[in-house]
């Protein structure tokens, strides 16, 4: 989720005994298995493809399709969040994360197993929507992005292990690990109040044609940039008819959640595109096996992630401007050193690097991005800046993808 220093952010969709009700455990508990849902294939895509008879590019659509839902499901979710409440996205996410999970687990196609993992992602769209919306503060959300960047540095090793000792399905199932959490979030939480009003589904499905859109950007450039254009406009000319609709012409006219949610976009996709990129890179110019960078991959996103914990709760003393030049400072560093070292251990570092960027950025732009919002558009804004995010999540492996291809 332009003042110097950065606020709280007061609950995005319940009063603040509410957030203070809900123990923190519980909401990364909920939110952060999606993470490793997302990463557990960076190093099983062989796997996957030849147990479904397809081949790698193919394969390589699980994650894309997973990233598209997450992106896709978060705005949607948020706007349920807004419409009818927590306890509703809270059983919704669950029954989709479920069903999603019993596909991908029994599924011998392709086109089944891409519809399961969509549910999966967003089911985990609506309960990492509701975490963040309980948070409130930059050092809860802290315990929260370090929880994605810990599991997800764990999710390609582990994802590694169960495909060797059980299945890449077993791998891939692990994201329900959230559903433990979700009945003491409903009971913990205090019901939310909700705007009743009526939902704008132009709107809605406009966002969703952008996203889709854009999220097809890498694989299919020139049809992809053509309905991007299209839904654009049309959005454009939606939200000034409607402005506030699903997408509130207010958060689009704030320079802190533009800035905010952009950076985010930028940041997630050179993290995402390192995850994938930085494994082959390691085989290539090192010789590793695959257990040797599945080791230094898991010891360098565990240490970044826990390192944008503490960026997250020193953000406050900081202050805005300092925050942000240090998230593109490392950023850009990150992104250059992987483009040209030789050496492992500078290019595990540069994957550490990322990792801290993205989920610093995660745990502290989000409040920066909530508290430029009014109240009750709070959901909205968290949404939004995190559908910027998940962005990322699409755009990273489509990239890694065509610069192994490229090569």
């Amino acid at each position: 989720m332009s003042t110097v220093s950065v606020r709280p952010a007061p609950p995005a969709a319940a009063p603040p005994a509410a957030t203070r009700r809900v123990p923190v455990f519980w909401l990364a508990l909920m939110a952060t298995p999606v993470a490793f849902g997302a990463n557990a294939p960076v190093l099983i895509l062989p796997d996957m493809a030849r147990s479904l008879g397809v081949g790698p590019a193919a394969a390589a659509w699980m994650v894309t399709a997973f990233a598209w839902a997450m992106a896709v499901g978060t705005p949607l979710m948020a706007g349920l969040l807004r419409r009818r409440g927590l306890r509703t996205v809270l059983w919704a996410s669950a029954a989709l994360v479920l069903a999603g999970t019993v596909a991908v687990a029994a599924s011998p196609w392709l086109p089944l197993t891409l519809a399961g993992r969509a549910a999966q992602a967003a089911g985990g769209a609506g309960l990492v929507t509701a975490a963040m919306g309980l948070a409130g503060t930059a050092r809860r959300m802290g315990v929260i992005s370090a929880g994605f960047g810990i599991l997800g540095a764990a999710g390609p090793l582990l994802g590694s292990r169960l495909s060797a000792d059980v299945s890449w399905r077993a791998a891939l199932a692990l994201s329900a690990v959230a559903l433990v959490a979700v009945p003491f979030v409903a009971r913990s939480a205090r019901p939310a109040a909700t705007t009743g009003e009526r939902f704008d589904a132009p709107g809605a499905a406009l966002l969703a044609a952008l996203v889709t859109s854009l999220v097809l950007l890498p694989t299919a450039t020139l049809p992809a940039l053509g309905a991007a254009l299209v839904a654009a406009v049309l959005l454009a000319v939606h939200v000034r008819r409607r402005p506030e609709g699903f997408v509130p012409s207010r958060l689009l006219r704030t320079p802190t959640f533009l800035a905010s949610a952009l950076l985010a976009l930028a940041l997630s996709t050179s993290y995402f595109t390192l995850l994938f990129a930085v494994p082959r890179l390691l085989a290539d110019r090192t010789g590793w096996s695959t257990t040797t960078i599945g080791t230094g991959q898991l010891v360098a996103l565990v240490t970044g992630s826990a390192l944008s914990w503490v960026l997250a709760a020193a953000s406050a003393r900081m202050g805005r401007t300092a925050v942000r030049a240090l998230l593109v400072t490392v950023g850009v560093l990150a992104a250059l050193t992987a483009t040209f070292a030789t050496w492992g251990p500078l290019l595990l570092a540069a994957m550490g690097a990322a990792v801290f960027t993205a989920t610093g950025a995660n745990a502290t732009l989000s409040v920066h991005a909530a508290t430029s919002s009014p109240d009750r558009q709070r959901p909205t804004a968290i949404g939004l800046f995190t559908l910027c995010y998940q962005l990322g999540g699409a755009f990273g492996p489509a990239i890694a993808t065509l610069m192994a291809i490229g090569r």
